[in-house]
């Protein structure tokens, strides 16, 4: 069954888009369930450094070069941190990520966070998560070392895409550092950012980028326009077009976990429990970087009405 409803060609997927949603999404679902069975998987993440980042993405309320009124704030106290990411290793919740803005960590912020992640808990270590810029190898061999469980860098949308809405990197760029986490022998955690203006093209090409590059873990957001960024005025998704763009994403990487994370409230609303029956085995809970998600009580409780079970790690069940 999962091989006859998975495509391997940009045609093949832009094709899926003539079905009717609940067909897509029936065979999504279909694709899912026999890789994850009923287990979906739980994240949380932690704003470790907020603001001030000297990058230009046009969709980023974080960014220096626009004007979002959110807190600013540095690299949060050891202390803090520390607090922070135990508080989560005691909720059920796979994977804590500690997020920070910015292109890369300075020398004497890595070298605190590498000191704070080898001294946590042995059994919290491979829970914990870092999205902290384009890092160097040896500094990502270093986090490898100290027990850091996976690395996170977004590729955002296409390689076409992706100078209309950042010019202060290129997408080469972001890809390279995604094969340096890899190398360093971290799982990729990369994924990206949909209803920018973006073409349906350009989804599928995307989603063909990861599977080129072997991803496994698949973090998707829906544009949640921020005021006072070039893309205040970009009309969200509708809730239909999210779904399929989940839907059309299982058919591409059957295998990979793909998991709902920013703009789920704002763009899927009443309909979030339906990412699910696109296809999807993940969800970022809690609140995001800068906006607020519909908490992990909810969350719980939604997964626990479809009669879905909250899984450790998300290990595809076709693979272990």
């Amino acid at each position: 069954m999962k091989d006859l409803l998975s495509v391997g060609t940009p045609a093949q997927a832009l094709d899926l888009l003539a079905l009717p949603l609940p067909r897509l999404m029936e065979r999504a679902a279909a694709l899912r369930e026999a890789a994850f069975g009923r287990r979906i998987v739980l994240c949380a993440i932690i704003n470790a450094r907020s603001g001030n980042c000297a990058m230009d993405c046009r969709f980023c309320s974080q960014s220096r070069h626009n004007h979002t009124p959110i807190d600013v704030f540095p690299l949060l106290s050891d202390q803090e941190l520390r607090g922070r990411i135990l508080h989560l290793a005691t909720l059920p919740v796979a994977h804590i990520g500690v997020v920070t803005s910015g292109a890369a960590l300075s020398g004497e912020e890595f070298a605190r966070l590498r000191a704070l992640i080898a001294g946590l808990p042995a059994e919290v270590r491979p829970r914990v998560c870092a999205s902290l810029g384009r890092l160097t190898e040896a500094q990502l061999t270093e986090l490898a070392a100290a027990g850091l469980g996976r690395y996170h860098h977004n590729l955002e949308t296409s390689r076409a895409y992706y100078s209309r809405v950042c010019t202060t990197q290129t997408w080469e760029q972001r890809r390279e550092t995604v094969l340096r986490g890899m190398r360093a022998g971290f799982t990729a955690c990369t994924g990206g950012l949909f209803g920018l203006g973006e073409s349906w093209e350009d989804r599928v090409a995307f989603a063909f980028s990861l599977k080129e590059l072997g991803v496994r873990q698949v973090p998707m957001n829906f544009l949640h326009p921020h005021p006072q960024t070039p893309l205040a005025g970009q009309k969200p998704l509708s809730a239909e077009e999210a779904l399929r763009i989940v839907a059309v994403f299982r058919h591409i990487l059957p295998t990979a976990t793909l998991r709902i994370c920013g703009g789920r409230p704002l763009v899927l609303g009443e309909r979030q429990a339906e990412v699910f029956a696109a296809g999807a085995n993940a969800l970022m809970t809690g609140d995001y970087l800068t906006t607020h998600g519909q908490g992990l009580e909810n969350d719980l409780q939604m997964l626990a009405d479809l009669g879905l079970e909250v899984d450790g790690d998300g290990v595809c069940a076709a693979a272990s």
